[in-house]
């Protein structure tokens, strides 16, 4: 079975729980929505590629902590939409959450999503109550504070902000939530897994920020232009397009360089490279091929 497959099979599973009746029906369907469909889930797919490279001897256990994962970064998403943030109407190409179903459902479909994501850890922790644990503690400390996506959220109403902090918190805290719970679901220390996902997830925002600057909304299925709008620091602003790229070329280098020692270490090199090049934006890939990591 595949991880795509692997993925939205645990994540239909939460979220058909989370709509037993009798159940507020336009909350319920909110949920639903909120989740799908799914985009690249990328997230998750690190996950199941950390946790198979090291062995993935409790695939059930990686199942669920991939879908707990997701719940997180579609839960971020919900709220992020929400007008005291980006006020963004549009989310995957279809209206945001808020604009959809009323801004107090947005607010209780991103709550409940992270209340489901431990909820799912919790159903299969008699798998490996120990790694389980493990699960939770990762998945806690990369949601919250002090440096969690929610203070990545934090930063923005600072005066004077730390753009790697920032960027950490903000986009990579899920990458490393990612690569150490990956290690974890297989029975592995996931602390040393800590710099492969800060790297991706750094790459993930300086890509991020690219696409924010060249795209519009119908490319990105979301609204264009939002750093410059709400005046948030981002790589393009601090190196210019073609350093930006560049500074990601590095990261990602860097990436490769971290990955532990493990039966899948060859795997997940290549697993890196391709994310480099999904990441890099198709209109800037001919132009700076030389920029591409592994090349």
């Amino acid at each position: 079975m595949g991880f795509k497959t692997r993925i939205e099979a645990a994540i239909s599973d939460a979220i058909n729980l989370g709509q037993t009746a009798p159940s507020p029906a336009k909350l319920a369907s909110a949920l639903h929505y909120a989740v799908s469909p799914g985009g690249a889930r990328i997230r998750p797919t690190i996950l199941m590629s950390v946790a198979t490279a090291c062995g993935d001897d409790r695939p059930e256990l990686t199942n669920a902590a991939a879908a707990a994962l997701e719940c997180i970064h579609c839960a971020s998403l919900v709220h992020d939409d929400l007008p005291c943030f980006d006020n963004a109407d549009t989310r995957r190409g279809k209206p945001s959450v808020h604009r959809a179903y009323s801004e107090p459902l947005a607010v209780l479909t991103g709550d409940s999503l992270i209340v489901m994501a431990f909820q799912i850890l919790t159903r299969h922790a008699s798998i490996d109550p120990q790694r389980a644990i493990g699960l939770m503690n990762i998945l806690a400390e990369q949601t919250g504070m002090p440096n969690g996506i929610c203070a990545g959220q934090g930063w923005e109403s600072e005066q004077k902000i730390d753009l790697r902090a920032y960027h950490r918190a903000k986009t990579g805290a899920l990458f490393v939530a990612a690569t150490q719970m990956g290690a974890i679901a297989a029975g592995q220390d996931g602390a040393q897994w800590d710099e492969l996902g800060s790297r991706i997830g750094e790459a993930f925002q300086v890509a991020d920020d690219l696409s924010d600057a060249l795209y519009n909304e119908v490319e990105l299925g979301k609204p264009a232009g939002q750093d410059d709008l709400h005046g948030r620091p981002n790589a393009v602003t601090e190196y210019g397009i073609e350093g930006a790229i560049s500074h990601m070329k590095n990261i990602l280098g860097g990436a490769i360089s971290s990955i532990p020692r493990c039966p899948g270490e060859a795997i997940l090199a290549k697993m890196v490279n391709a994310q480099a090049e999904m990441l890099t934006p198709v209109k800037w890939r001919s132009k700076y091929s030389n920029l591409h990591p592994g090349e």
